[in-house]
This record gives C-alpha cells, sequence and structure tokens, in this order.
C-alpha cells in the first residue's frame, strides 16, 4: 500500500526511500516486530481464555514437557497477523511472488489452524488425518507452483558450480509442490521445544532476504553465477516480514513459553520459506540453510520405517530433539545447540552463493 502510494508521489522527498528494496524489507521487519509485540498480550490471554487447558501434551514425551499443561497454543495467529499486516503495507502486491507466497502461508496456516483446533477441542495431540492434511497442503502448493513457475523456467540449478541446471520441464511443478509441502512439515516437526524452531525460522527467513535480493539483481547475480530470477528481490522484504514477527513470536516463546505458534505458525512459516526457495531458484540450498528442519524430519522418517520392520527404535525418541532429551540435556541445552547449528547450516547455505 505505501509502496503504491509512494509510486503515485514518483518517489518525490521522502517517499524516494520507498522505492529500494533493502529499506522496504528493513521496514516490514520493524512494522512485523512492533505490531507482533503489540497485540502478542491480547492474542495470548485470548487464547488461554477460549482454549482452557491449552495444547495436550503427549503423555509417553518426556517428563519435563507435564509442567506445560495449559500453555495455550495457535500462536501462529498472532505471527501471520504481524506478518499479512507488514506486508500489506510495504510490498509491492503486484508481484506474482508475493501473492504466490502469501497464498502458502496463509493456506498452511488455515490447514494448521484446523489441526490445532481439532487437537484443542478434541483434547489429544492427533489433530487432523495426516492424509487429509497432506491433500489441503498439496492443493495450496500446486496453485503457488503454477504462480511461481509461470514467472520462472523449470530447471533446477545446482549450487556450488556455475551454468549448471537440470531442465526439469513439466515435473517441475510437481518438484515445486513437494519442496513447498516438505519444508511446511519439516517446520512443523522440528517445532517441540521452546523457541526451539522459530530461531531457526528467522535465521533461514535472513538468509534468503540476501538470496532473494541478490537473485532479484541482474549485476549481482551475473557477477556471483547464481540464476537471475526478475522480480525475486521483492521477496528479501517478505522475509524480512517473518523475521519481524518471527522475533516478535520469540519474545512470548522465550522459555518458558506463555504461547506455543502450533501448526497455525510452523506449517505457515514452513511452506512460506519453501516458496520463496522456489521463487528465487534455490531449492537446493534451502536443504542445506534449513538443514536442521532436513534433519528433524529425517528421524521421524528413518524411526518410522525401522520400527515397522524390526519392532526397534533407532532413536530414544523422534523427533531427534526430543531423543536429546531422552539422554539427559536440558531443554534449553538442546534448543541453544540446534540454534547454532542452525546459524552454521545458514552461513554454508550463503558460502554457495560464490563458491562455484
Amino acid at each position: 500500500m505505501l509502496y503504491l502510494l509512494a509510486e503515485w508521489m514518483d518517489f518525490e522527498g521522502i517517499f524516494n526511500l520507498v522505492r529500494y528494496q533493502t529499506f522496504r524489507t528493513g521496514a516490514t521487519l520493524m512494522t512485523a516486530l512492533v505490531i507482533g509485540l503489540f497485540i502478542g498480550p491480547r492474542f495470548i490471554n485470548m487464547l488461554r481464555v477460549r482454549q482452557g487447558k491449552g495444547q495436550p501434551i503427549r503423555e509417553d514425551g518426556p517428563q519435563s514437557h507435564l509442567a506445560k499443561r495449559g500453555t495455550p497454543t495457535m500462536g501462529g495467529l498472532m505471527i501471520l497477523t504481524s506478518l499479512v499486516l507488514s506486508l500489506s503495507l510495504w510490498m509491492d502486491l503486484r508481484n506474482p511472488f508475493v501473492w504466490a507466497c502469501i497464498a502458502v502461508t496463509i493456506g498452511f496456516g488455515v490447514i494448521g489452524f484446523l489441526d490445532d483446533y481439532d487437537k484443542v477441542t478434541k483434547r489429544h495431540h492427533a489433530g487432523l488425518s495426516s492424509k487429509v492434511r497432506l491433500l489441503l497442503e498439496f492443493i495450496v502448493a500446486g496453485i503457488a507452483a503454477y504462480i511461481i513457475v509461470s514467472q520462472i523456467n523449470t530447471w533446477l540449478y545446482v549450487p556450488f558450480v556455475s551454468d549448471r541446471a537440470i531442465p526439469l520441464g513439466p515435473f517441475y511443478y510437481v518438484f515445486a509442490a513437494v519442496v513447498i509441502v516438505g519444508a511446511g512439515n519439516a517446520v512443523n516437526l522440528t517445532d517441540g521445544l521452546d523457541g526451539l524452531a522459530i530461531m531457526p525460522v528467522i535465521v533461514a527467513a535472513g538468509t534468503f532476504a540476501i538470496i532473494a535480493y541478490l537473485a532479484g539483481r541482474a549485476d549481482f547475480s551475473a557477477y556471483l553465477g547464481i540464476p537471475h530470477v526478475p522480480g525475486a528481490g521483492e521477496l528479501a522484504i517478505f522475509c524480512g516480514g517473518i523475521m519481524g514477527a518471527g522475533l516478535a513470536f520469540l519474545w512470548f516463546n522465550a522459555p518458558p513459553a506463555a504461547v506455543f505458534m502450533g501448526d497455525t505458525g510452523s506449517l505457515a512459516l514452513g511452506g512460506a520459506l519453501g516458496a520463496i526457495a522456489v521463487a528465487s531458484h534455490h531449492e537446493i540450498v534451502l536443504a542445506i540453510v534449513g538443514g536442521l528442519f532436513v534433519f528433524e524430519a529425517l528421524s521421524v522418517i528413518i524411526q518410522v520405517f525401522w520400527f515397522k520392520r524390526t519392532g526397534k527404535r533407532v532413536f530414544r525418541m523422534a523427533p531427534i530433539h526430543h531423543h536429546f532429551e531422552q539422554k539427559g540435556w536440558a531443554e534449553s541445552t538442546v534448543v541453544i545447540r540446534f540454534w547454532i547449528v542452525s546459524i552454521v547450516l545458514a552461513l554454508m547455505g550463503l558460502a554457495t552463493l560464490k563458491v562455484r
């Protein structure tokens, strides 16, 4: 909205600042942060009143988690509110990438909300049927993939090498949808401890703010040997909004958490990162930057696969963060060490921009 107003004013005077994506990225971050901090207490009180006993806690999980009973969930609603409001103020809403990412964020947020609502009302941690949830996610991701791919080519670019790409043709639509759905569920599986998921999301968003900005600039992308995607720079602003909304949520989610983001937030944020990675043509780099999320998802897949075939467990408990808890690590130790891992992986992801 402000961008269109500034354009109408021919970017005269102070409105000239709005012309620059770097300025709008910082402005979006701060706007989302302020809105999130302002609405946070009100949202938490509302959720506490409406949910009563809060999110159901698994009886077979770490015993320390039983003390979290009564903590409200669906905190993702405050993330989405501050994110969408800040984006509507600062982004160029004529950009197709913007609408594709917003569609995934809101669509996955609604699916996560339905899952959280089912858990809260039925007082059980199972939520929606996995088949129903995946079907809904692929519908949303498929629509977003169609919008994104209509603006870019169907090549899969390989990091660490220049001018190397795999032509996927029509299969790229399926690949893009899988990336978006996979990212959403990987972040969802990571969200199990206070502050564990949101900080790596912030780190990944900051990383992709840089990547999207560089990919959107013909001069920088040519110098670095990365694919140039006209219009992708606008997604740096989207990433700034995720960072600001995420930092505001972390203020209330820091141990001991006053609210959980729930599937409402984790699915939405993960899906948004997946959509941004597809739009900027850095899908493989997302697997590096979000390696922590990949590791968490793989731990669940490995655990289920091995248990069904042998009746034995590879990990004491999956996802992997619970394994370390069962080994005696304090929750705060797991969280901070996983944060460190996410930062290291983000730096590795950024290194792919130059190591080619």
